[in-house]
Formats: C-alpha cells, sequence, structure tokens
C-alpha cells in the first residue's frame, strides 16, 4: 500500500518543478538560528493543505527519486503537513528528520520508502 504513496509522489515530483527557496546553508525566515541542512523548496504547481506548494528537502543522490515523506505537527500554527525528502541518503533522511524535530520543534514521523 505504501508503495502506492511513493509512486503518486514520485508522480508529482517528475512532472513539478523544483524550486529550492531556502538553499542548504540558509537561514529559517522566522527562526534565523535555524540553519537548513539541506536544500528546501517545493514542488511548483503544487497545493498542499497550507495552499502552497508541496514542501520538500532535496538531497545529494541525485536520481533516487522519492525517498522518504515527514509528517509534521506545528503546535504554534496548529498545522499539519508532508514534506517529501527527494534524492536523499539515508544520512540526509536523519539530518531532514533531526532539523524538523530538534531545531524547530515540531512533531515529526518519517515513513522510508522500502526498498526491494
Amino acid at each position: 500500500m505504501s508503495e502506492d504513496l511513493f509512486s503518486a509522489l514520485d508522480h508529482l515530483a517528475a512532472t513539478s518543478t523544483v524550486v529550492i527557496d531556502r538553499p542548504r546553508g540558509s537561514a529559517h525566515p522566522r527562526y534565523p538560528a535555524a540553519i537548513y541542512p539541506l536544500d528546501y523548496g517545493y514542488l511548483d504547481g503544487t497545493v498542499s493543505a497550507d495552499g502552497d506548494g508541496i514542501d520538500l528537502f532535496r538531497g545529494s543522490a541525485v536520481g533516487a527519486g522519492v525517498v522518504a515523506m515527514a509528517v509534521i505537527a506545528d503546535i504554534d500554527k496548529k498545522d499539519v503537513e508532508v514534506k517529501i525528502l527527494l534524492d536523499c541518503t539515508a544520512d540526509e533522511i536523519g539530518t531532514a528528520a533531526a532539523f524538523l524535530r530538534d531545531t524547530l520543534g515540531l512533531g515529526t514521523t518519517v515513513w522510508r520508502r522500502e526498498v526491494s
């Protein structure tokens, strides 16, 4: 069942333009001490629950595709979001999760794509 979800995410990523608006090393706009450990942006032409494009982290494993997704709960915003992890190594998946959870203080669960 999860493969259907990841296949759909692959399709969205393949048919959308990736826009990186917060490159690795840049500061979070609301929390300047929080520095993005990976490129962060969105899929142009898509819509998530907040009305903006679907968020994503992009790693260094070019061509790996959607390797995981993070579901986050932001208590301050009273919001739940999904973030795609695109072209990320196993270490980068952990880095993105730690950034969301430990640096930004968001409730975070990561689902990794099963590799057969």
